[in-house]
């Protein structure tokens, strides 16, 4: 992605999160649940998964290759997302990665870790 898209994306973040917190306190006066539970994060489920790929993708230098999991948490957002971290050939053999990512209310990366190292043709056993 180009740097003049990523500032595209970054001015649709900000007005996006602006007009959420308006929809948010119309939610809570109208009495509707579902809209207040959604506005009240600030972001929706595919905007945080997003969020979460593009923020990790700025920090670590290597495109992600799936958001594997996402959950609301009570402060945001927790995704799992999975990275190409050395390329090999053949490319079952290349190193994969699992990151954990946690965002605010608004989409913000607060926190980042590491939770996995694989091989890509590795399978997980069930358990």
């Amino acid at each position: 992605m180009a740097a003049g898209e990523e500032d595209e994306t970054e001015r649709l973040r900000r007005s996006s999160s602006k007009k959420t917190a308006r929809k948010s306190n119309e939610a809570r006066g109208s009495g509707r649940t579902g809209g207040t539970q959604r506005a009240a994060r600030g972001v929706s489920t595919p905007q945080a998964m997003r969020y979460a790929a593009e923020q990790l993708r700025e920090l670590l230098g290597r495109a992600p290759e799936s958001v594997s999991a996402v959950k609301p948490t009570e402060d945001g957002w927790q995704a799992d997302v999975e990275v190409l971290e050395l390329e090999r050939v053949p490319g079952t053999t290349s190193v994969m990665a699992s990151y954990r990512v946690t965002l605010n209310n608004d989409g913000e990366l607060v926190a980042y870790e590491r939770t996995r190292r694989y091989t890509r043709g590795q399978i997980d056993r069930g358990g």
